[in-house]
């Protein structure tokens, strides 16, 4: 817990819901106030069985972002987060907490390079590859007002999944 108060499980924000598509906005101060947001978006995408979220789908048009792939990685709180760097093309299934019951094969890069500020606004430069690299995308287009339904690789590579399988 990094802003000390307890934590909250925030509602996430679902399409058709507008601040999904809207650009979220460069932070320029780290305070108490943005380290328990970062705290509550941890919380709540533990809560929704995800592996990251970003401002906007709890409904905060600020450039800050949360990623853990498994409960052994350290949580990564990502504020001003950019891609600054993609390599290759690779087809993936990928699904959203702000788009629940449905998958898509979606295109993302082989390898990624981004850059962001810690909790701390210490400059964080991360080459990632695989799932990280797929995750830094996905995060980083909901700050720009994108959903992984923007990059499917058809219109008819998105489908309903079962109710009783996992996000």
């Amino acid at each position: 817990m990094f802003g000390g108060d307890v934590l909250a499980v925030l509602t996430i924000r679902k399409l058709p819901d507008p601040i999904l598509t809207q650009k979220a906005k460069r932070i320029r101060h780290i305070d108490k106030e943005l380290l328990k947001l970062a705290d509550d978006m941890l919380e709540t995408m533990h809560d929704a069985n995800g592996v990251g979220i970003a401002g906007n789908q709890v409904g905060i048009l600020q450039q800050i972002a949360v990623i853990q792939l498994t409960d052994e990685d350290e949580p990564l709180i990502l504020i001003n987060p950019e891609i600054t760097m993609r390599e290759g093309e690779r087809h993936v299934e990928e699904g959203c907490l702000s788009i629940p019951g449905y998958r898509g094969l979606v295109r993302r890069s082989l390898k990624v390079k981004l850059r962001a500020l810690d909790k701390k606004g210490k400059l964080l430069r991360i080459e990632a590859e695989e799932l990280l690299a797929q995750a830094f995308e996905h995060e980083t287009d909901h700050l720009n007002g994108k959903l992984y339904i923007d990059h499917l690789v058809s219109r008819d590579k998105l489908w309903k999944i079962p109710p009783d399988s996992a996000e």
